[in-house]
């Protein structure tokens, strides 16, 4: 069995002007499908990422924006078993993300030693 990592982009993002109800919804929403892939044996990490951020471009350049248009940036990521690249994508098609017209990137793990 295979990783492979998702990357979660676009979609609604959660704010603190966001009613807290909509917020615990779409928290439960994502919690209730990382513990299905969790019970399935099939999580192996998943985390939300912060907005800040720094673009980084060579030794000399870091610019705290423009960035990428909202539907480009990533919002989360997530670390999965699958037996291939097929099946991995399969088991992103249940992902909450699609609910606010985001996307999942998947991409195999290539273990690189080190």
């Amino acid at each position: 069995m295979s990783e492979f990592l998702f990357l979660f982009k676009g979609g609604r993002p959660l704010t603190p002007d966001m009613p807290q109800e909509i917020v615990q919804k779409q928290m439960e929403t994502w919690n209730k499908w990382g513990l299905k892939l969790r019970e399935r044996g099939q999580l192996v990490a998943t985390d939300r990422l912060a907005d800040a951020r720094k673009i980084v471009s060579g030794k000399t350049m870091v610019t705290d924006g423009p960035y990428a248009e909202g539907k480009e940036i990533v919002g989360g990521y997530m670390i999965i078993k699958a037996n291939n690249l097929n099946e991995a994508a399969e088991i992103s098609k249940d992902c909450p993300i699609f609910e606010h017209d985001g996307t999942v990137e998947v991409r195999e793990i290539v273990k690189m030693e080190m």
